[in-house]
């Protein structure tokens, strides 16, 4: 219910974007560009959640990942459904981390999934500029 939502958005770390209106770019290998690595895309809280996780190799070039105000989101590949990061009335979004990123870190956000993201579904996931594609969900 809403306590099991708060209480997991308590515990979330998520990234904001960086606050450009250009399309995203496609990135091949996100360390390259934006100084992070994919850790890992699954499934999470009994399939109500896609929890996305990424490890921080170079806090510059990542910095640009974690501005305020563009809001990270998922697309599933086989439909188009955009699933986005929940918004709470007490906690407010459920990506709680706007401090400059350290290296070697790990840091991890949910996008709210209502039935449409399945083990084995491939989805992109587009954070500010950077647009990731092709991952498949755990």
């Amino acid at each position: 219910g809403n306590l099991a939502i708060a209480g997991i958005a308590l515990l979330l770390m998520a990234v904001a974007c960086s606050e450009k209106d250009q399309a995203p770019a496609l990135e091949a290998d996100p360390a390259e560009r934006w100084g992070i690595e994919i850790a890992s895309i699954r499934l999470s809280a009994r399939g109500h959640m896609v929890d996305f996780r990424y490890r921080v190799v170079d806090a510059g070039k990542a910095a640009v990942l974690f501005g305020k105000n563009v809001r990270p989101y998922l697309v599933d590949q086989a439909g188009g459904k955009v699933l986005a990061v929940p918004r709470t009335a007490k906690v407010g979004p459920l990506q709680g981390t706007a401090n400059a990123p350290r290296e070697g870190k790990v840091y991890w956000m949910f996008f709210g999934n209502p039935g449409v993201v399945k083990s084995g579904s491939a989805v992109t996931v587009v954070i500010g500029d950077l647009e990731i594609k092709d991952l498949i969900v755990q």
